[in-house]
């Protein structure tokens, strides 16, 4: 896969919906009915990380629901990204970049959004030809007046930024021109997943499928 088509298929799941829920799974059993509750509320992209050793079995759970669409996040390494396709995952989203990564994910067929906080690492990455990224940690790297100003100079250039991305704020990031959704943690909290509360995890996509700048 090349940067440039990797950057083509993260664009498409970006305009899919304005939020990708980041999910924190520990336990897989609960992954097939959350996945079901959050594309039934209109958020069809979703983003397990790789933080729990749940993820990957939680990622299987999910691949098959019908209108979703399973990404694996937090991807570091090159063993990462082949566990994370091997589990399903579409697509990968990593908190930053580094060559190995890059490589592996191109060599998988594993479209990647790839994170940058700053001009240099935004540059480094449309060189490669990666056009569509993802901003981290957002809120810590100024918001949304940060983002707003790389655009500035990088117009080209798409963001996804998550990291303390809220209802709050997450308006003033989809105003901008080259934010086509935002990555966020609040819609499944983790004590309505300990209550299995999928009706209020579904009011809650609603809710954030209802976001617009």
């Amino acid at each position: 896969m090349t940067p440039q088509e990797a950057s083509r298929q993260t664009r498409d799941l970006c305009g899919l919906a304005p939020v990708v829920p980041v999910l924190v799974i520990e336990e897989a059993a609960k992954a097939r009915s959350l996945a079901e509750a959050l594309v039934a509320g209109g958020l069809p992209v979703l983003e397990v990380t790789l933080r729990t050793p749940a993820a990957l079995e939680a990622i299987r759970a999910m691949a098959d629901v019908p209108g979703g669409h399973v990404g694996a996040g937090t991807l570091i390494t090159a063993e990462d990204v082949r566990s994370a396709k091997a589990a399903g995952a579409t697509f990968g989203v990593s908190p930053g970049a580094t060559d190995a990564l890059l490589e592996a994910c191109e060599a998988e067929g594993l479209p990647l959004l790839a994170g940058a906080a700053t001009a240099s690492e935004a540059m480094r990455l449309l060189a490669r030809g990666y056009d569509m990224l993802k901003f981290f940690p957002a809120e810590a790297s100024g918001g949304a007046a940060a983002l707003k100003a790389l655009g500035g100079p990088l117009p080209q250039v798409s963001f996804c930024p998550t990291g303390g991305v809220s209802p709050a704020n997450a308006g003033e990031y989809l105003k901008l021109s080259t934010v086509p959704c935002v990555g966020g943690s609040w819609i499944a909290p983790a004590d309505l997943l300990a209550a299995d509360d999928w009706g209020a995890i579904e009011a809650k996509a609603r809710e954030a499928a209802g976001l617009s700048g």
